[in-house]
């Protein structure tokens, strides 16, 4: 194999074609589900799901077979399915769906609007995880295209992922006997610790995500009149919330929600935390003198992975401070997401979080807590050696460096799933979210050289399969 003509296959395919069906790509406002209650009667899942399909079908193999499955009532999912020369099954995993459009993006730059501006493609998806369709069937058309040897490459593309994937193991069972049983899965919907070289996640942290509601009148009343009289909705709820996190520090009390860090992902966080610096915390975009909440690197390589945290990511009940009047409100709701230790059980600590929230409420206010999203970490086994080689001769063939491990704060739920269904399977989740890439946030973009050379990482990693 010519890494060099490899790699200028990949740049080729990147400049020439892939940039502007990008382009194409985040002009649809494809929202996922939860952030758009009507998908299926919009048709933007659809659409996104067809320009990538057009794509493909340009582009693949000529044997290889493309179709989208559409089970009732539930978000379409894209299958390529390339044949092999050789024994073995990968499983290349993206998705297309998107997080919503958010405020606050710079002057010239929108979410459904795609700008270049130098090495950076600007607009909702680009890398989470628009980008990974193409880079996962170019990579494969690269190894084809040059000869080499090669297992099955079966594409699986959702549109559900931002929503929990919880459409996926419909889709999963179905087509159960058509993907059998991979033995290499690729995902490339993680992140990057910096854009200089290639980085594997280790880990993902799981979710427990609901909404905490507190109710003690039936309708708001004068606040001079029932001050001192009728408890505080929002208090209760702030004495709620500090039964599961300390307030000073933002430490998750109960022991349910953490869990025991080995010692191989500490090491790996402290060769992390070397490599990637300071850029760690100073990439956030803090206000005014805040600081990090630790300013040992490690520690906080650590925190993102490893430990729990909770953010309260919306709110009712609440009016805007300009039509904010004098009224003691009669509910206090808070959206809660609380991000859980890889190897702590999504469905159990959701259960345990309504039990912590619900018990023994205040004055004996109406509490609810409403669960709607569980989700299982995940925990990478161990690389076969061949596979860890490969990784570390691509990235410093196309990057220059050797390749990083560190464990992602993000939830996946389709890796604890696949985990759970092919035991035997080695994984390979990457991603090109590195510093300012802000998913989910305003100006997300994709930083083109990082995906070509990951495109060619991954080819690497397939042809290195297809010769085992």
């Amino acid at each position: 194999m010519s890494t060099n003509t490899l790699q200028a296959a990949v740049d080729r395919r990147w400049q020439t074609d892939i940039i502007e069906e990008m382009k194409g790509f985040i002009r649809i406002p494809a929202k996922s589900p939860a952030f758009d209650p009507d998908w299926a009667a919009n048709g933007y899942l659809d659409d996104a799901v067809a320009h990538a399909e057009r794509w493909c079908r340009e582009t693949a193999p000529a044997d290889a077979s493309i179709e989208v499955v559409r089970l009732e009532g539930r978000t379409p999912l894209l299958l390529v399915d390339v044949p092999g020369n050789r024994d073995g099954t990968i499983l290349l995993y993206g998705h297309l769906d998107k997080q919503p459009e958010v405020s606050g993006w710079s002057d010239g730059l929108g979410p459904w609007q795609p700008v270049l501006r130098g090495e950076r493609l600007y607009g909702r998806g680009s890398a989470d995880d628009g980008y990974a369709v193409y880079a996962s069937l170019a990579a494969v058309t690269a190894v084809h295209e040059q000869g080499l040897p090669h297992g099955r490459c079966l594409l699986l593309i959702e549109t559900c992922e931002e929503s929990g994937s919880y459409d996926l193991p419909h889709h999963i069972n179905h087509l159960r006997e058509r993907i059998g049983q991979p033995d290499l899965v690729l995902c490339l919907d993680s992140g990057c610790g910096n854009y200089e070289q290639m980085w594997c996640t280790t880990s993902l942290r799981g979710m427990a995500a609901g909404t905490l509601r507190v109710e003690t009148l039936t309708q708001g009343v004068h606040s001079g009149d029932a001050g001192g009289v009728v408890p505080s909705s929002f208090r209760i709820a702030r004495h709620l919330l500090e039964r599961l996190e300390d307030s000073v520090d933002g430490r998750i009390i109960p022991g349910a929600f953490n869990a025991e860090i080995p010692d191989e992902r500490r090491a790996q966080a402290r060769a992390a935390a070397e490599v990637v610096g300071t850029t760690l915390r100073d990439r956030f975009p803090f206000a005014g003198e805040t600081r990090a909440e630790e300013q040992d690197l490690t520690e906080l390589v650590l925190n993102r992975s490893w430990r729990p945290a909770l953010e309260i990511t919306g709110a009712d009940g609440l009016p805007a401070i300009a039509d904010a009047g004098n009224v003691l409100r009669s509910a206090t709701a808070f959206k809660l997401a609380l991000r859980l230790p890889p190897t702590v059980e999504g469905s159990d600590a959701t259960t345990r979080l309504k039990e912590l929230l619900e018990a023994d409420p205040p004055h004996g206010a109406r509490v609810t807590f409403t669960p709607d999203q569980a989700a299982t970490g995940w925990h990478a086994p161990p690389l076969s050696p061949w596979l860890a080689d490969t990784m570390d001769a691509a990235s410093r063939d196309a990057f220059g460096a050797p390749v990083m491990y560190m464990g992602e704060g993000g939830t996946i739920p389709f890796m604890a799933l696949l985990s759970e269904a092919f035991p035997r399977a080695q994984f390979v989740i990457t991603g090109v979210l590195g510093p300012q890439s802000n998913a989910h946030g305003p100006d997300e973009f994709l930083h083109v050289p990082t995906a070509r050379r990951l495109t060619t990482c991954v080819a690497r990693i397939i042809a290195a399969h297809g010769s085992q």
